[in-house]
């Protein structure tokens, strides 16, 4: 199942729904398939085969820009130890850059 859904009851559901998996009968044959959009007619012939809720996607939330001045004061605190500026130590380097592309959501693709 998608990791965000919905459990509802059929009677709750609307037309331009989208199924969050696959929906099976009691006998565990396929009905409609994950990704399928749900219309008046599907959603009034579930009851007949013995379908009471259905789960559907449900729209993330949108995620608030991460704060970078804040990310920075965390960094500075999770790294204290470890002198930003040694090149020895490069392996803290790229560790430190990596958790700060990933706060800052660079380069991350959903």
């Amino acid at each position: 199942m998608s990791a965000a859904y919905q459990h509802l009851a059929v009677a709750k559901a609307r037309p331009g729904m989208i199924l969050s998996d696959e929906l099976l009968d009691s006998q565990g044959h396929l009905l409609l398939p994950r990704g399928a959009v749900l219309t008046e007619a599907t959603i009034a012939l579930l009851p007949r085969h013995g379908i009471e809720s259905v789960a559907v996607q449900v729209a993330a939330a949108a995620q608030p820009a991460p704060d970078p001045d804040a990310v920075a004061q965390r960094l500075a605190h999770l790294f204290r130890k470890n002198d930003i500026d040694n090149q020895n130590d490069w392996a803290t380097g790229i560790l430190r850059r990596y958790v700060e592309d990933y706060r800052l959501q660079r380069g991350v693709e959903e």
